[in-house]
């Protein structure tokens, strides 16, 4: 095997919450090259991968596969032997029901070095997170895996003993039985399993549209088939389904069942996306604007080298803060050309990147918007000189309140840029009306927005698709472009806005 050859991680992508996503994992998302995932993989996983990996998509959800198991393994060895770190995303774990096996002897009969990544399987993650133990000292001390993808009664088992199975004295998890669950659920039965036996389906486990149906075994076809359910889909049966009905917890999450879309900036994003994530939220992003560093650091460096002439440094973004300082050290000096500066934050998010420098904020105005920094400054600053360092465009209101009682010179530290398109992905789940809400966080990204958006997704907008607003002054650029806002923080804080989310979605609730 040449050194110049690649590598292929074989990488359990979970049962679909990617917050079950393992470390090890995400390190070598981070260093991939090629990415080749499947259906089941959580498309927020792909935003872990550098912006200029190759994503290609395998498919192999059930009934339809963008590649075959052929092609898949041809793709893996293809990129290994142009010198690539390939990762091969796979859903819940690749040694449980995901053919991982297979690729891993395809890629050692080929020569190709491979690493397996563990995941976190259905059986285990999807039933947890139903409220379902799968063993229990009281109800099962022992638990099978099986596939269902073959129908029992048309001599299609796939070599299962399903009088055995029928007879196992604990909890069977049975994977892809959706399609086939009467005629599993009559198989079990005629083989001696009592036809009263707790029995479970549970559809889109771990995701926030994940739904439960409990029954038995004689009564679950009929309630699944009322229900709606459908693929992907995992069976559970026996006495621990029973637990379920206290140890739910899932389910009763404020954000359960809520589709998100957070409009910020990639890595202001993908960390919003958290906490929304741990409220129950499906979470989407689509970054309508990006930060950049400047084309031209020229102006910004010879300010640097003045800071000596100001009194005051103010910030309205924690963007400000690390772009400056970062600079600062680029050009071979450190904090000590700070040390005489007060200091001044849009907000405790602001005040809280300086004090990852080891820096405190002088002032931090007690509502966190340009008005009331403004305010929170005007006596303080007065007669003094004050920097602002900021984005290349934005609101120009503290400056020009900031002039009448001081001279202030600003200075772009970053740049924001437009993003050209919404991710494919997110645009079909926008048109389809998929989405329950959009969060607005200023008003560059609402209107920009706005412009990426087509007239069919904009008339849902206040119907179908709800806002959720940052701050006053956001929800008046969305008013102004015809859109009204269903929620909006009373903190100018990703957590107020969070926080404005859970409460209407609760009133919403509460009025059905």
């Amino acid at each position: 095997m040449s050194k110049d050859q690649g590598i292929v991680y074989l990488v359990g992508a979970g049962p679909g919450d990617p917050g079950l996503f393992t470390r090890r994992g995400e390190e070598l998302l981070a260093q991939a090259e090629v990415v080749v995932y499947d259906h089941l993989a959580s498309p927020r996983l792909l935003d872990l991968a550098p912006a200029e990996a190759i994503r290609i998509c395998a498919g192999k959800s059930i009934g339809h596969c963008t590649l075959s198991q052929p092609e898949i393994n041809e793709a893996l060895v293809e990129h290994a032997r142009a010198g690539k770190r390939v990762v091969r995303l796979k859903g819940g774990d690749p040694f449980v029901f995901g053919r991982g096996g297979e690729e891993a002897e395809f890629l050692r009969d080929s020569g190709i070095a491979f690493e397996v990544v563990p995941g976190v399987t259905a059986g285990v993650g999807v039933t947890a997170y139903a409220g379902i133990p799968i063993t229990h000292r009281a109800s099962a001390s022992a638990v099978a895996f099986v596939t269902g993808h073959n129908d029992p009664e048309l001599g299609g088992d796939g070599g299962l003993d399903w009088a055995a199975l029928a007879q196992f004295p604990g909890t069977l998890v049975i994977y892809m039985g959706v399609t086939r669950l009467e005629s599993i659920c009559r198989t079990l039965i005629r083989r001696g399993k009592p036809e009263t036996t707790p029995a479970a389906l549970i559809e889109s486990g771990t995701l926030p549209r994940q739904r439960t149906v409990a029954g038995t075994l004689a009564t679950l076809p009929a309630l699944v088939q009322e229900a709606g359910l459908g693929p992907p889909a995992l069976l559970v049966v026996g006495s621990v389904v029973d637990r379920r009905t206290n140890l739910r917890w899932f389910e009763d999450r404020p954000l359960f069942g809520q589709c998100i879309l957070i409009t910020r900036p990639a890595d202001e994003g993908n960390a919003s996306a958290k906490l929304l994530e741990g409220l129950g939220a499906e979470v989407l992003t689509a970054p309508t604007v990006s930060i950049q560093p400047l084309d031209d650091f020229s102006a910004l460096d010879r300010t640097i080298m003045r800071l000596r002439d100001f009194d005051w440094l103010v910030f309205t973004s924690t963007n400000g803060v690390r772009s400056l300082i970062e600079r600062i050290e680029a050009i071979g000096l450190d904090l000590r050309v700070l040390g005489h500066l007060k200091l001044g934050v849009i907000g405790p998010a602001t005040a809280e990147a300086l004090r990852r420098y080891h820096l405190n904020a002088d002032v931090v105005p007690e509502t966190f918007r340009s008005e009331s920094l403004a305010a929170a400054l005007s006596e303080r600053v007065r007669g003094s000189r004050v920097l602002l360092a900021r984005a290349n465009r934005g609101r120009l209101i503290l400056r020009d309140e900031l002039l009448k009682v001081a001279d202030v010179e600003q200075v772009a530290v970053y740049q924001n840029l437009d993003a050209d398109s919404l991710p494919q992905a997110v645009q079909a789940r926008l048109e389809e009306g998929s989405v329950d809400w959009i969060t607005l966080t200023s008003s560059a990204i609402t209107e920009r927005l706005y412009s990426l958006l087509d007239s069919r997704v904009r008339d849902q907008i206040g119907r179908r698709i709800r806002l959720a607003s940052l701050s006053p002054v956001t929800s008046e650029t969305a008013n102004a472009l015809g859109w009204s806002i269903a929620a909006e923080a009373t903190v100018y804080t990703w957590d107020g806005l969070a926080q404005a989310i859970v409460e209407t979605t609760a009133r919403t609730k509460s009025r059905r």
